[in-house]
Formats: C-alpha cells, structure tokens, sequence
C-alpha cells in the first residue's frame, strides 16, 4: 500500500484532494494534512470539494487549501494528474459537480479505512484496521519522508480524535497512541485541539442535550438504547445539527448495552445513527441490513417513514440481529 502510494505521487504533479459530501472531521483533516505535505514537497496540490469549507473547520487551514468546486472551476488545472478522494471510497458520495473530475484525472486513488471490496481495496490505499482515515494519512506522510509540522499534526490529531469518539473505539491500537505521540510533539494539545474542534457550547447546547437525554429509553433486554430528536428540538434551544453528533456516545455507558441509537428526524427522513458497545456485535452490518453501512462499531443509514414506526420497527430488527449473533 505505501509503495502504491509513493508510485502515485512521484508520477504526479497536478493533485486535487477530494472527500465526501458534509465531510467531518477525519475527512476534512485528512485532506488537509495531505495536501499541505505533498505542497511541501513541490506538489501543485489543491482541496478541491463540493461545498465551501465550514466554517467551523476554517482554522485546520491556515494554507487555505481548501476550496469549493464553484470556486476550482473558475481557474481549473490544466491537466490533473491524481484525484485523491479521502475518508470514502464510494464516488457518488463526493458529490454530483466534484464526480466530474474523475473523467478528467490520469489517475484516481481512494485512501481510506471503511470496508469495500476486496477488489478495491487491492488497487488503493485502504486499510480497514485504522482507527481513522486520519491515522492512514499519518503514515503515509511519513513514508514519503515528510516531517509532521504543527499545522499537520493538528489537522491529524483532529481527524482521529473525532473519528474515534476520543479514542474509545476497538479499532484505536497501540500504533494510533504512537501517531498520537509524534503529532503531541509537534506541540498539539489535547485539551485545546478537543476544545477547538468541539467549540465553545452555548446554554442552549445544555437544555438540547439534557431534553434528549432525558427521554432516553431501553427494550426490555436493555441491551439496545436509543435517542431521539427532531429539527423543532434543534431549533428551539438555538443550537446545530453539527452540535448532535457525539450525543450517541452517552449510551455507550450503560449496564448491558450492546447497540446505542440515534434517531433524527429531518423533514420526511429519519437518520439512524449505531454505535457498538460489544466487539462481537457489527453494527455495520447491521446498517448495511437497514440500507446503510459503516464501520463495525460505528455505522448509520437513513430512513423513510414517521419517526415513531421507524423507532418501533428498528429496534425489533436490531434486537433479532443481536439474538442472531448469539446463536
């Protein structure tokens, strides 16, 4: 894989770094710490994705690397030579404009760490046993000789810190911890990068997350919990959709449990976001069963249907899955 890689970027000079539609932190950091790298080495490198970068991102880019596709096609690479797409390794998922650069690319090389195909992952840089898109980054960027600079290893350190839910996941090793020791070195600190990339939360956060929490229930194994929360909820206590996502994670503390959920409803679909509290229960698979996908212990899809037939009906199938997985 790393050979692979080296090939890639020693036969290109003109490189766009893409990644999926509403990226996260990993995708965002990833591409970030990428491109300023290969610009250190005298790449013509640029971040190229479907939207503007959010604004809560902004500060991962003291380069300004990234830019949105209206904006690359107002002064486009003559010839692009590699089309780097990070943290996915599903086209459709770079959005509809940003797709229209793969016809236009020598080449194309996915670097990511979410399942696929055995086919795919032989001709691209995909390693399903990374805690992170961000720690694949890591060690890519060391084995084309670059040294990790502030800006770097922030952008890093962000990507596995928010992909890993602060490191609590099964798939954080101790080759992550040692990454995470050599961008510490650079001068990241913990409690500002969380604080940086979490922000500042507001009382409106408070009351959002003490409401949600607070309606919290179990089945009757309490082996599966869930949340739920709507666009009204958001909006009445001022707060971000972005603000939500780690909300999932107080579950993960209770006696029993094995599947965490998060429902959200937006408009006439509901998201259902699956955590695993159990390494023998594959939430992935599950999601995958639902229409979704993701990673073993962290996966979603996304639902038709009222809310409270799509809670009903989720939790049964997910509770038959894990009596499945028993057998």
């Amino acid at each position: 894989m790393n050979n692979l890689f080296k090939e890639h970027v020693k036969k290109a000079q003109n490189i766009i770094i893409t990644t999926h539609i509403y990226p996260d932190a990993d995708g965002i950091g990833s591409q970030i710490a990428l491109c300023m790298a290969l610009k250190s080495i005298g790449k013509n490198a640029i971040c190229v994705n479907e939207m503007p970068l959010f604004d809560r991102y902004k500060y991962l880019d003291p380069q300004d690397v990234v830019i949105s596709y209206q904006e690359y096609m107002d002064k486009p690479f003559t010839e692009i030579d590699l089309l780097i797409v990070a943290d996915t390794n599903s086209l459709p998922r770079i959005g509809k404009n940003t797709q229209e650069l793969v016809l236009n690319s020598k080449e194309l090389l996915f670097i990511d760490h979410h399942p696929c195909p055995r086919e795919l992952k032989s001709i691209h840089c995909i390693d399903t046993s990374m805690a992170a898109t961000g720690e694949l980054v890591g060690n890519l960027i060391s084995d084309i000789g670059v040294e990790f600079t502030h800006p770097i290893a922030l952008a890093l350190y962000t990507a596995i810190l928010i992909d890993t839910s602060s490191f609590r996941y099964p798939t954080v090793s101790a080759n992550t911890h040692r990454l995470i020791a050599k961008l510490m070195d650079t001068g990241v600190r913990p409690p500002r990068a969380f604080n940086q990339i979490n922000g500042t939360k507001k009382i409106g956060y408070m009351r959002l997350i003490g409401e949600v929490l607070s309606s919290a229930q179990t089945n009757e194994s309490e082996e599966v919990a869930w949340i739920c929360l709507n666009e009204e909820m958001i909006d009445k206590h001022k707060s971000d959709a972005e603000d939500t996502h780690g909300f999932i994670n107080h579950l993960l503390i209770l006696d029993n449990i094995k599947v965490a959920c998060m429902f959200r409803q937006n408009g006439k679909s509901v998201k259902l976001s699956m955590r695993s509290a159990d390494a023998n229960i594959d939430v992935g698979v599950m999601a995958q069963a639902l229409g979704g996908g993701g990673h073993n212990h962290s996966a979603a899809t996304v639902l038709e249907g009222t809310l409270e037939d799509i809670v009903k009906n989720s939790i049964e199938k997910i509770q038959l899955m894990i009596d499945g997985s028993k057998d």
